[in-house]
Order: C-alpha cells, then sequence, then structure tokens
C-alpha cells in the first residue's frame, strides 16, 4: 500500500493536530464523567452506554466538522454505517465502556484516519493515567512521545495472554475454551475489558498476545496501527491480514503470533 500524505485541516492544521485536538475534547468529557456516571441505553446484558460516550462523541464530531468538514466519521454511537473509500475518521469515544460505568479505571478514547479503509494515523487514550499511545504509517509508534515495540517474547507459554470475551456469548464461550486448552501454558491470562487498550499494550509490549473474536471497526482501527507499527502481526483467524472490518484478531509479536496459530490448531473461536 502507498501510505497517502495526511491532509491538512480546513484550518491549516495538521491531522495529528487535530487527532490531538479530537482526544483533548474527548478526554476532559471523559474525565469529568468518570465516577458519576449515568447509563443511557443497554444494548444488550453487559452492553451500556453512558451520557459520557455520547458527549465526547459528539465533541469529537465538532473537531471534525470544523477542520474536516469533507471526511467521513465512522463512530460507535451516532454514525455506525459510515463508510468510505476516502478519508474517514472512525471514532470510539469510550472503549471499555461497562468498566467506566463501573468505576474501574480501564478505558479508553481511541481514532484512527483511514484512508480506503486503512488506517494511516492512530490515537488512543487512556484518558485517567494519561497515556497517548500513537502511530502514524510508516512512522512507527510512541508511547507519549517515545518510541515501543512489541515484547521480544518468543512462545505461548512465556507469555502474557490476554484476551476479551465481547458481547456474542457463543463466541465467548470458544475463546474461553480455547484458553482452557492451552492453560496452563502460558505465563498468566488477562481480561483487559477494552479492546483498545489490548491492542495498545501489546504494541507497547506489555501484552504478548491479544485476542477479540467481537469486534467492530471502532474497536480495532487504532489498534491495529499501533501494533503494525510497533512490530508486531495483527490477523484473523486463519493467518490473513486483519482490516478494520474484522470481526476476530490475534495480535502479537510474529513468533508468538505463529505458535499461537500453530497451538490453537483447527480449534474454532469465534
Amino acid at each position: 500500500m502507498t501510505v497517502p500524505e495526511l491532509p491538512t485541516s480546513a484550518s491549516g492544521k495538521s491531522a495529528l493536530e487535530v487527532a490531538r485536538a479530537c482526544a483533548k475534547a474527548a478526554g476532559d468529557v471523559i474525565r469529568d464523567g468518570f465516577g458519576r456516571v449515568t447509563v443511557a441505553a443497554t444494548k444488550g446484558r453487559g452492553n451500556v452506554v453512558t451520557e459520557t460516550d455520547f458527549a465526547a462523541e459528539q465533541a469529537v464530531h465538532e473537531v471534525l466538522r470544523r477542520e474536516f468538514p469533507g471526511h467521513a466519521v465512522l463512530s460507535e454511537e451516532t454514525a455506525a454505517n459510515t463508510r468510505s473509500d476516502g478519508w474517514m475518521w472512525v471514532v470510539d469515544p469510550v472503549d471499555g465502556t461497562k468498566n467506566f460505568s463501573c468505576g474501574i479505571p480501564q478505558f479508553a478514547f481511541s481514532l484512527a484516519l483511514c484512508f480506503d479503509a486503512r488506517p494511516v494515523l492512530a490515537l488512543t487514550l487512556q484518558p485517567v493515567l494519561g497515556e497517548e499511545f500513537l502511530a502514524i504509517a510508516g512512522k512507527g509508534t510512541s508511547l507519549n512521545g517515545s518510541p515501543v515495540s512489541v515484547s521480544p517474547v518468543l512462545a505461548v507459554q512465556d507469555s502474557v495472554f490476554a484476551m476479551d470475551l465481547g458481547y456474542d456469548d457463543n463466541r465467548a464461550r470458544l475463546l474461553l475454551e480455547l484458553a482452557l486448552s492451552i492453560w496452563p501454558g502460558m505465563q498468566s491470562l488477562r481480561i483487559p475489558g477494552s479492546a483498545a487498550l489490548g491492542l495498545a499494550h501489546v504494541a507497547a509490549g506489555r501484552f504478548d498476545l491479544y485476542l477479540h473474536s467481537n469486534l467492530a471497526p471502532w474497536d480495532l482501527a487504532a489498534g491495529l496501527l499501533l501494533v503494525q507499527e510497533a512490530g508486531g502481526v495483527v490477523t484473523e483467524r486463519d493467518g490473513s491480514e486483519a482490516t478494520i472490518f474484522s470481526e476476530a484478531v490475534v495480535a502479537a509479536n510474529p513468533a508468538v503470533h505463529a505458535d499461537f496459530l500453530a497451538l490453537a490448531g483447527s480449534r474454532p473461536w469465534q
């Protein structure tokens, strides 16, 4: 893929400056709402939406409408059906809303700028800790301005293995059965409750392996680029390249990724 030059906004700002403005606007809303949550809707068992989700998404839309009025915006709560082969921003205002609604500080704001449905700029913000995970296509991944990379671990047995269950009960059961089939052949098992953070932690070398089988584009778009630019691999179950529309992915460094696929064999997990 030829990486396009990142666009300049209507006011002359770079795409990175606009992404950071979006993250600041959303982060301010999220921090203000944390600890005094109002659940606005329920999408299913455990899948809640808070007033903060809507407010943070609105704040980001306002920035993007002002700076890039010609760009499409795909966002979880109010524009989930947007599609574009041109410039498209993919927004998750609060990834890990169940954690957020319970006062668990394990959630993130996530944003990706895509061209032809491929992320070329990614920013995931953990607003409580103030951690900014950032990637630009061809320029690597950073955490608060310092370069990061996937872990050097060589095998699943030496890995911190993380996964999230999503909201499809059958897929979640298959993931749990897969983990049980490998257990105790890993260092530890983690369920972070946020796909955006799960992928960001792989990119930063904190998790060695991350699985999810019930994803939407806003869950995945930023993390896909973060991991790839950090030297990692993100694929679908069969080893084919993941896209922002993939529903099930495995993310790891190349060695752990290959080892996991060999261990999983033909066992279904989606």
